[in-house]
């Protein structure tokens, strides 16, 4: 710790030296690309987030309030149980940009439990001015609130503390807060208890801001920052960047990034990334210790946070995904090389992941309900378990990476029978229903919405070997079939009201021509749907004559072409 040591961290810095004249430059051409870039929020929207989080903490009260009447405690009392709200994430850390959302932690007192949460502080959410959006996930592993305020999203966490009531000065420093709390508590804690320590932990907290807005942007532009997905969330990226500032306490941001990128692709995984050394605490909870716990040991890139009590933030690591984010930190130390030398301008640092061009197999993961308040909850079961299903891929023999998308695609369908429900649950959406609107089927009987999120796995397949005659054979049935039946064992899984669906895009536009006619007469493009590219992007067709794969998702084998 800085207050026991001559030094930030857990060793002494590379380099005190300052940053050179052509690092400076470099970091003023950096800040003019990142405001290019409109990664800073304008006045009049802070001001608007100050609005919303000083309704935001009046109603924590008012819940408190409301919920202390009901336990008998007098009119004084209930209005002395206080309620605090604490930000944490992107918008404590001073990084946040047009549009982000603000995590916000509500400390409750004892008497308030995480049921009230849900039952209670989630209706007179959804009755409060401006609020849109609100889906409550309690059985989430941090139970959360999501909504969205005056067009602000914002999720909720709640802690209940071994306290009477919450004064409106209260620190969550104090370590001693974490006695006689559940884990989901703690683990609501320690998101903003972990954020203030990052802060309390750099040696210059301007510097630190500056580089992390540009790692996470680059993070976001090479579809690489999703923590549910595998790869890192805020916080990871935040320790990462908050480590090299350790590592150079004098350097500015120019500097910081390109020492970010070397250091990073260089990395000896597992060795774990810490902002200072894991200390004991009052409390009998597990603390990260890959000597003592085998699941420990498991974690590919662990990065542990520096509040007790420490944990990794990075157990969603998998094998294909270490193995993008490598090959992307290697790209980005090319990139800023040529940037420091003057062979390079920062905008290709920027530029936007290849994802939906780079793979000639993909499974979509498409999950469908009828309404939209579940759709958010069932659709956000599916994305938290497809790391599961990216797990069960890479044992495939013959697949030598299984690449997750880190969002998925929403599309709300109108149907005019059972058919065309059945037809967009299975991911065919024809034009006419594509460009159907609300009003076409207002009134009409036997109509009803859809709601569709669509998740995207890339598959790379090893080349085919020398010698090697007659098709290959893909049988990805196994991990498929165990997914979907894994998502079905949600406790509010319906099979009538929900639906989940796992198949392989083919690389021609016209699925039928697959099964109808010779390829080797026809050129192709991609099978992918429009909304997963920008304008003018649809990759361009694909001449060259392939071999055969059969790709084995359940029941009969199909035929794909691939080299």
């Amino acid at each position: 710790m800085a207050s026991q040591q001559s030094y930030y961290g857990v060793t002494p810095p590379i380099s005190t030296g300052e940053s050179s004249e052509r690092e400076k430059e470099v970091t003023v051409t950096l800040m003019e690309e990142l405001r290019r870039q409109n990664v800073f929020e304008s006045e009049v929207d802070s001001r608007t987030r100050e609005i919303v989080l000083g309704r935001v903490a009046s109603l924590v009260k008012k819940f408190v309030r409301a919920v202390s009447l009901t336990r008998g405690l007098s009119e004084t009392a209930a209005s002395a149980a206080g309620g605090k709200i604490f930000t944490f994430g992107s918008y404590r850390l001073g990084v946040h940009g047009p549009g982000s959302d603000i995590d916000t932690l509500c400390v409750v007192p004892k008497h308030v439990s995480r049921e009230d949460f849900f039952d209670v502080f989630e209706p007179m959410l959804r009755e409060a001015e401006g609020v849109t959006e609100v889906s409550g996930v309690p059985e989430a592993y941090v139970p959360i609130i999501k909504t969205k305020i005056s067009g602000i999203p914002i999720d909720f966490l709640m802690a209940r503390l071994a306290l009477s009531s919450i004064p409106d000065d209260l620190s969550l420093a104090d370590d001693n807060l974490l006695r006689n709390l559940d884990e989901r508590c703690i683990r609501s804690l320690n998101g903003s208890r972990v954020t203030d320590e990052i802060l309390r932990l750099v040696p210059n907290v301007q510097v630190f801001r500056d580089s992390l807005r540009c790692i996470k942007l680059w993070a976001t532009r090479r579809a690489i920052y999703s923590n549910v997905n595998g790869f890192l969330g805020g916080v990871a990226w935040a320790m990462l960047v908050a480590r090299i500032c350790q590592l150079y306490p004098n350097a500015i941001a120019g500097a910081i990034v390109s020492r970010f990128f070397i250091i990073m692709y260089q990395w000896t995984w597992p060795q774990p990334v810490l902002l200072k050394q894991i200390e004991d605490g009052p409390l009998q909870v597990r603390v990260w210790n890959p000597k003592l716990y085998p699941g420990d040991r498991s974690h590919r890139m662990p990065i542990i946070t520096p509040a007790y009590p420490a944990m990794c933030a990075t157990h969603n690591v998998t094998a294909s995904t270490q193995m993008i984010m490598t090959e992307e930190f290697k790209k980005g130390a090319d990139i800023v090389d040529k940037v420091i030398v003057g062979k390079a301008n920062w905008s290709e640092l920027f530029e936007k992941h290849d994802f939906f061009h780079k793979y000639r197999y993909y499974l979509q993961v498409i999950a469908s309900s009828g309404n939209s308040d579940l759709h958010m909850k069932w659709s956000g079961t599916v994305e938290s378990r497809i790391r599961q299903l990216v797990m069960k891929l890479e044992y495939v023999d013959s697949l030598t990476l299984a690449h997750p998308f880190i969002k998925g695609f929403e599309q709300v369908a109108y149907c005019l029978s059972d058919e065309e429900v059945q037809l967009v649950a299975q991911g065919e959406i024809s034009d006419v229903i594509a460009n159907r609107k609300k009003e076409d089927i207002d009134g009409k009987e036997g109509t009803s919405s859809v709601y569709s999120t669509t998740f995207y796995i890339g598959l790379a397949i090893e080349p085919k070997q020398p010698g090697t005659v007659g098709p290959r054979r893909l049988d990805i049935s196994y991990p498929t079939t165990e997914f979907t039946k894994m998502v079905k064992q949600w406790e509010h899984f319906n099979d009538s009201k929900m639906g989940i669906v796992v198949r392989h895009i083919r690389r021609c536009a016209h699925n039928y021509l697959c099964n109808l006619v010779d390829p080797s007469r026809f050129s192709y493009r991609s099978g992918l749907p429009d909304d997963v590219f920008d304008a003018g992007q649809r990759p361009p067709k694909l001449v060259q004559k392939r071999g055969k794969v059969y790709i084995i998702l359940s029941g009969p084998a199909r035929s794909l072409i691939v080299n």
